[in-house]
């Protein structure tokens, strides 16, 4: 079973994120709302503000993949998409993928109300 917490409150994100619900083989995915359930990110070493920032999926052995990495083992996953995962590997490509990736997401974090306020909150061991 693969985790994968998400942003439930950004449109795009559960859009996306409620496509791959739909595409992806039955009991491979617990899609996690971090955005409305933060308590789902207890036992891992992300804040809610980090997984609202950035997607991250944990794999079957506990190992947590953050931004690109994630999209790559979803994709890995999900027929029609997995052809896309062996891509994102390649060094040229990974490197502007997590680049285009990293600039979207700063820019979608700070657009949003929610995210900004779980930037701002105490925190706590888990960080």
């Amino acid at each position: 079973m693969i985790t994968v917490f998400y942003d439930g409150k950004c449109g795009l994100c559960a859009r996306e994120i409620n496509h791959y619900r739909k595409i992806a083989p039955p009991d491979r995915f617990n899609w996690a709302d971090v955005a409305s359930h933060p308590q789902m990110l207890e036992g891992y070493a992300v804040s809610q503000a980090d997984a609202l920032r950035y997607l991250h999926a944990v794999d079957a052995d506990g190992r947590v993949h953050k931004g690109v990495a994630a999209f790559a083992l979803i994709w890995n996953e999900i027929n029609g998409w997995r052809r896309f995962a062996p891509m994102l590997a390649w060094p040229g490509v990974r490197h502007v993928a997590e680049a285009v990736y990293a600039l979207f997401a700063h820019i979608r974090f700070r657009s949003y109300r929610h995210c900004r306020l779980a930037a701002t909150a105490p925190k706590t061991g888990e960080d």
